[in-house]
């Protein structure tokens, strides 16, 4: 199997930028990216429980690897969960399929959301982690229109090794996410 593009663009270009731009001493202190996590909150499985396996399926299929599902850690009354229920579904990247994921994300899925300007750079969390969250699942081309009964939404998380949200932003912008509001 061939390296991917954006892994082979990470180890060429980006990393000597990042290197200059902040000062490193070693290649090995450049941030990268160790793991993208998919999140996909199913509220509905509480009436429907095969909504969760259509969500776990879902994922599945956009990330080419098995999702589990995910089940609640506490009873709500109000919402009438009970603890152990299945309410989700996740799947966590890691290696080529992290960057061939990214790459399709970048290139083909996020330029199909609908009015898109660009992810917002407000989605880090002060230790070089960025979630975006992503309104409808048929942005990707894995998804059949036809096939799907509900439209939701996922969370994807890239987690980064970077220290702080500037060199995590950085990272990213270098590898091609389209942020809104461009800081130079």
């Amino acid at each position: 199997m061939a390296t991917p593009r954006l892994k082979v663009k990470y180890q060429k270009e980006v990393v000597q930028a990042l290197k200059t731009k902040f000062q490193y001493k070693s290649i090995m202190q450049v941030p990268k990216i160790s793991k993208i996590v998919i999140n996909k909150g199913i509220g509905m499985a509480v009436a429907d429980k095969k909504m969760v396996d259509v969500g776990v399926e879902e994922l599945t299929m956009i990330t080419g690897q098995k999702a589990v599902a995910t089940i609640a850690k506490q009873s709500i009354s109000n919402f009438k969960l009970r603890e152990f229920m299945p309410i989700g579904a996740k799947v966590t990247l890691r290696g080529d399929r992290m960057f061939e994921f990214l790459d399709r994300l970048l290139t083909i899925a996020l330029p199909r959301v609908r009015d898109f300007k660009g992810v917002n750079d407000k989605g880090f969390d002060g230790r070089g982690n960025y979630t975006l969250g992503v309104k409808e699942q048929i942005i990707f081309p894995e998804i059949s229109i036809d096939k799907v009964a509900r439209i939701s939404g996922m969370d994807i998380t890239i987690v980064t090794s970077a220290n702080t949200d500037e060199e995590a932003f950085e990272l990213l912008k270098s590898i091609g996410m389209p942020f809104a509001n461009q800081k130079n």
